[in-house]
């Protein structure tokens, strides 16, 4: 058993943990240089692309969304809006950010969006694909609609701490988690991978099952958290379907997606909560996608690659 060096805090408005596993000898970085890398790089991405705050790069951006006036992009945010193009059409539009003026209109706590964008993004079709007009060159960009970083924020925030801190671990084993979100290398302080449990959105202390997690990213969508009531006195959630901006994946409560990279486990995560509990299954497995969800009443299900990185189920 090795030693195991363990930060914690805030960031993007969800608990940020990093576990470094052994003691630094000459030559390496301490633990708590790996940990300022963390705290630097989410604190970039929410400057970046929160839509939390009315001065981030985003919302300034949303600020004009649907006017055709062209804004320079940061290195972030750019790159953000081009993670999102592409998912949008590998995922046939499950995935799709532009459902902040539909968040905004069901009353989500705390999200910046202008009345002036809002009433112009409204007019835009649902369905029209073309949403994004970009300038490699000069790294300029417009949108016709205003859109939501949300979990792919997140999972783009842990790709991008995670290249920091995997840069300067010198093959010690590492994990970081932001809100149940994680990214890990290496072994754990016992020699063997990292056990990540899966949480029980009914509340229960205990996991519903347990994984084995060495190099890659552990990411889940869930509504146990944030949910609300609208204007109109619905009990409402954040997992929107993005042809009706209504909330979807009716008959589930959380579907948790391992992979390479954090900000594509993240839009899958998404992508097949919508599918639904009786979709979802065909087509994780058809996409070969290590998947575990959880229906409404409870029960626990995955997909064959889900099951060989599973240690232990309740």
């Amino acid at each position: 058993m090795t030693a195991t060096s363990s930060f914690a805090g805030r960031a993007l408005g969800s608990p940020l943990r990093l576990q470094v596993a052994g003691e630094p000898i000459e030559g390496m970085e301490r633990p708590e240089s790996l940990w300022q890398e963390a705290v630097d790089e989410f604190a970039a991405v929410d400057a970046a692309l929160s839509c939390f705050r009315p001065d981030s790069d985003l919302s300034r951006l949303n600020d004009t969304a649907g006017s055709g006036t062209w804004r320079p992009a940061s290195r972030r945010l750019y790159a953000f809006l081009a993670t999102a193009e592409r998912a949008r059409r590998v995922t046939n539009g499950q995935f799709d950010p532009r459902v902040l003026p539909d968040l905004a209109r069901l009353g989500h706590p705390g999200l910046v969006l202008p009345i002036a964008s809002a009433s112009r993004a409204g007019t835009q079709p649902r369905d029209e694909p073309r949403w994004l007009d970009r300038e490699p060159r000069t790294r300029s960009v417009r949108t016709r609609r205003a859109v939501d970083s949300g979990g792919l924020g997140k999972g783009l925030a842990l790709r991008w701490a995670g290249r920091r801190i995997a840069a300067r671990l010198l093959g010690r084993g590492a994990l970081l988690e932001a809100g149940g979100d994680i990214v890990g290398w290496g072994r754990a302080p016992d020699g063997q991978p990292w056990q990540v449990g899966i949480e029980d959105p009914g509340g229960a202390t205990d996991p519903l099952a347990v994984i084995s997690l060495s190099n890659g990213a552990v990411c889940t969508s869930s509504i146990a958290r944030q949910r609300w009531t609208a204007p109109d006195g619905r009990a409402v959630h954040h997992l929107l379907d993005p042809r009706t901006g209504e909330p979807g994946g009716d008959g589930l409560q959380a579907v948790t997606v391992a992979a390479d990279d954090a900000a594509w486990a993240e839009v899958w995560s998404k992508a097949l909560f919508l599918e639904g509990p009786q979709r979802i299954g065909d087509t994780a497995r058809r996409l070969g996608l290590a998947a575990w969800w959880i229906e409404a009443d409870g029960t626990l299900r995955m997909t064959p690659a889900a099951r060989l990185r599973t240690t232990w189920t309740g």
